[in-house]
């Protein structure tokens, strides 16, 4: 396929998605809408620097930003930049969510999303997601509008509840399988799991499925380095705390040398994150649910340097489950916020 017709088919992406019953929607399902004003002062109290070294990264003159409301649990998002769109879940809503930035509107992309989780654009560009609960598999969504599945089952059992995914260079996919989706009815129903252990799973560009970790309980977010000779993964449950475990990568795609990065300590958590082009992890964060702990003080993006030391904190009014990077020059950050989509202009740009 030519360039020319690889952007053109992009191009129609939505048109052929609608009438595969994906169309956008522009009404939102009443949920939890959360006030919310921005700093009207530069540079923005919310951007605040932890190390010296976080300086260069922030713009003096960017604010965090509003730019949806009304989810209960804002997860997963994806930025499409042939179409200028984000897409995210809103998992207990059971549907994927479309931010525009071509003219800022925010509403429905899929409805009956089989309550996915995370996802991600291919290197292809098209959309690969985490069903995590009921249908318990990877999909890939085509450029028609349809759905393949790229993974449901491992040795003959279930999977668990797959949850966040990223693609290598490579055309591999690696995915986490956790319990989350199966554990409840908020996100899903409840189910008994199949798999003996929760893992990594690593798809091969042929479609065979391997697990490449096991032993991690319950891993949630994960990322290559930007030379992806390292992969990190979030343990949710760590010990003590939530952790980030860093594995050199080899180029058969097996694992070896794990070592713990980050260390959440006391009451704050772990969740997705992602990687920028210096090798800085930001990452999702907020209150573990302790008694103790004040998700007013925890809630935002932390942001660590590869040597695992926290160099900068984004305060938001809700807890980040989720981000990734995006906008023309990949230099946006978007951050999925419990009910809200957030925003905002970085001096840093996405390693992928």
């Amino acid at each position: 396929m030519t360039t020319s017709t690889t952007d053109d088919t992009r191009r129609h992406f939505f048109k052929a998605a609608a009438g595969a019953g994906l169309a956008v929607a522009g009404g939102l399902a009443s949920a939890q809408n959360v006030p919310f004003k921005p700093n009207a002062r530069y540079p923005d109290v919310s951007v605040e620097i932890l190390d010296p070294s976080f300086a260069k990264y922030r713009i003096y003159s960017s604010s965090v930003e509003q730019l949806g409301s009304g989810m209960r649990w804002a997860e997963g998002p994806a930025y499409f930049p042939a179409g200028k769109y984000l897409l995210l879940s809103d998992i207990p809503n059971n549907r994927l969510m479309k931010y525009d930035e071509t003219n800022g509107s925010f509403g429905v992309f899929r409805d009956n999303a089989n309550f996915t989780n995370g996802n991600v654009r291919d290197r292809q560009g098209r959309l690969i997601s985490c069903e995590h609960s009921v249908t318990r598999r990877v999909t890939r969504t085509e450029f028609d509008g349809s759905i393949k599945v790229l993974a449901d089952s491992y040795q003959g059992k279930r999977l668990n509840a797959p949850n966040d995914i990223v693609v290598k260079s490579d055309d591999s996919i690696w995915f986490t399988d956790p319990l989350f989706g199966i554990n409840g009815e908020w996100e899903g129903s409840r189910a008994k799991p199949e798999q003996a252990t929760t893992n990594v799973y690593r798809i091969a560009p042929d479609g065979q499925i391997k697990a490449v970790i096991t032993d991690i309980v319950n891993p949630n977010g994960l990322a290559f380095s930007p030379d992806e000779k390292k992969l990190y993964v979030v343990e949710w449950k760590g010990t003590p705390f939530r952790s980030i475990w860093s594995y050199d990568v080899a180029a058969d795609g097996s694992v070896s040398n794990k070592t713990k990065l980050i260390d959440a300590g006391g009451p704050g958590a772990l969740d997705g994150f992602k990687v920028d082009r210096d090798g800085n992890l930001w990452c999702g964060w907020g209150s573990n649910g302790a008694l103790d702990a004040k998700s007013e003080d925890l809630d935002g993006v932390r942001v660590f340097n590869p040597q695992g030391k926290a160099i900068g904190f984004i305060r938001l009014p809700e807890r980040c489950a989720n981000l990734t990077f995006g906008g023309p020059k990949n230099n946006r950050l978007y951050m999925a916020s419990c009910h809200s989509l957030y925003a905002l202009y970085v001096e840093a740009h996405g390693a992928v």
